[in-house]
């Protein structure tokens, strides 16, 4: 081939080794998902935490208005949800971006998007584990079951709030009248054991869901879908009686003003949302063992999304509408707006389903991350041993195992507020190569069969046209934004109207298919709302992935050994 870095699988060799079972004679996965479980795992993945704790932050920023965030972000995920599916449909094997990214450009870039959603997985079931700890901790503390502080949370944040506290104790004020959290974080630092002088304080809890939901992901598929679906039946149901109930106690002037920080106070929750969409990828990792993958996928993935963005909308209308947004500034909105109309009931179950919601968040997650190995493995970009399928429970054993061990230890010491921004950014840099992957697709004269295509319009005139408009509008309305992009902070933005101009160009020369670019260009905005500190982790992660790459991967791949 005339460069490596380059060269592509072939679908119709993908399909027949998917359809033969003949990846390195250790079997086929075993399939027992239809559409019903595929789309009750996307909801699974998408209604977690971000439904409980970050829809107060949101709506506090923007104000009732937030539900436009909630939207566009939908539209956003739903134009790359699109591209996935034709990709799903069209090469229905295990491995998410990551396979597509092989087949549509290449081996370089199918290395740098799975060495990306080792991160994206990696750090977003971290993050995970840690809400989850902290529902679980609530909780017992409301039932009088009292776990040390010293097991319930980080070093870093333990000792931050021991310093903060030590200076307010130092300024007169009494320790009963310290916030109840950071007196929390003062406890834990003051009572930890110490070894060898160092305070001992871990996170004792997030690393024992972590540990059971590997466990119901090491013994197989068929009981991580019955486990994901009673998950989804309670937590559906608790948020129907939420939004009923909810709506019976809304006062529309709450309503008003409807944007009250206009459009910078609705983006700054982005990140936030866009975590709590990011789930529907994960059941692409899945496609081996679905019954119907080229008919379910595309279906399970719509549905999914269709469902979340209406119970998001809605929540958020009602949460608004029952309390001043000014109020949702909370851990637990949900328990606060119904506290606050004596309905104390109503937050214990909240508390219990949030538990419940978390939970079936990271099984997903789980389960989709070692398949990314898998797939890798069995390209020769990473050992064997990753690829190797349990003979008894047919999922991939050791990447599972591993997958625990990388989420639950780092889940033991690190701070939350650290880990949960690159989740958004890996996803979405998966969503721009997935829908930029699908215009490659649409260009090839020959390719395999799809029981899915993405509509096809063509956006020749229509995206040059909206990407001068938009420069017009910025121009006339915030002549600064500008200035602003050459400053560190507006690199990101500088990055977008690159690759919008890049693209307004393409799409002139070579007609583009309107849907992918609109998924491209609206994830990569997405992604300049990031701070240019998570891009520079961003790259830098990259940066160690090319290394382990060129140190190991190109040399042992499949291709480079011509044996695909």
């Amino acid at each position: 081939m005339a460069n490596p870095l380059l060269r592509k699988k072939s679908i119709d060799k993908i399909l027949a080794d998917a359809e033969a079972g003949l990846h390195d004679g250790h079997g086929m996965l075993n399939k027992v998902l239809g559409v019903k479980d595929l789309t009750l795992m996307g909801i699974a993945a998408v209604i977690g935490a971000g439904i409980f704790s970050s829809i107060g932050k949101a709506c506090f920023d923007g104000g009732p208005g937030v539900i436009f965030l909630y939207i566009f972000t939908a539209i956003a995920c739903g134009f790359a949800a699109l591209c996935y599916a034709e990709f799903a449909s069209t090469v229905p094997v295990s491995g998410s971006a990551y396979t597509y990214s092989y087949v549509a450009f290449g081996e370089i870039f199918a290395w740098i998007i799975g060495w990306d959603l080792l991160m994206e997985y990696a750090i977003g079931n971290i993050a995970v584990a840690i809400s989850w700890s902290d529902y679980f901790t609530g909780l017992l503390d409301k039932a009088g079951i009292h776990i040390p502080s010293w097991l319930t949370m980080d070093y870093t944040t333990a000792h931050a709030g021991f310093d903060e506290a030590t200076g307010l104790l130092s300024s007169g004020q009494a320790l009963a009248s310290i916030d109840p959290a950071m007196s929390n974080k003062y406890d834990a630092w003051l009572h930890a054991p110490q070894l060898f002088g160092m305070h001992v304080i871990m996170d004792l809890p997030a690393l024992m869901i972590v540990a059971l939901i590997t466990y119901i992901v090491f013994i197989g598929i068929q009981e991580s879908k019955s486990a994901s679906n009673i998950m989804v039946i309670i937590k559906l149901a608790v948020i129907f009686l939420v939004i009923v109930l909810g709506a019976y106690y809304v006062q529309p002037q709450n309503w008003s003003p409807f944007t009250p920080n206009g459009i910078s106070g609705i983006l700054k929750g982005v990140s936030a949302v866009f975590f709590a969409y990011i789930g529907f990828d994960a059941i692409s990792t899945t496609a081996e063992e679905c019954k119907n993958p080229q008919r379910d996928l595309p279906r399970g993935m719509i549905y999914s999304l269709i469902i979340c963005t209406i119970l998001y909308v809605l929540l958020a209308l009602v949460l608004t509408g029952m309390v001043h947004y000014t109020t949702l500034n909370v851990g637990d909105p949900l328990a606060l707006i119904f506290e606050a109309r004596g309905l104390k009931w109503i937050s214990g179950i909240v508390g219990v389903s949030a538990i419940i919601a978390t939970a079936s968040v990271l099984l997903i997650f789980q389960l989709g991350q070692p398949r990314i190995w898998m797939s890798m493995s069995r390209d020769g970009l990473l050992p064997k041993i990753f690829s190797r399928l349990h003979p008894v429970y047919k999922t991939p054993s050791f990447s599972t195992i591993l997958t625990g061990c990388v989420v639950a230890i780092p889940a033991l010491f690190l701070n939350l507020d650290v880990v949960l921004a690159l989740t958004s950014i890996g996803t979405l840099f998966a969503f721009v190569l997935v829908c930029g992957g699908v215009l490659v697709l649409q260009k090839r004269k020959k390719q395999a069969a799809s029981k899915f295509k993405v509509p096809y319009v063509n956006g020749k005139l229509i995206v040059p046209a909206v990407f001068i408009i938009s420069v017009a509008l910025v121009v006339l309305y915030a002549p600064a934004h500008f200035v602003n992009i050459f400053s560190k902070e507006g690199f990101p933005m500088l990055l977008f109207w690159i690759v919008a101009l890049l693209v307004s160009i393409f799409s002139f020369k070579h007609s583009f298919s309107l849907i992918p670019v609109l998924g491209l260009i609206s994830c990569f905005y997405l992604m300049a709302q990031e701070s240019h500190t998570n891009w520079l982790r961003f790259l830098i992660w990259l940066a160690v992935g090319l290394i382990v790459y060129f140190s190991y991967g190109i040399r042992k791949s499949k291709l480079a050994l011509n044996t695909v």
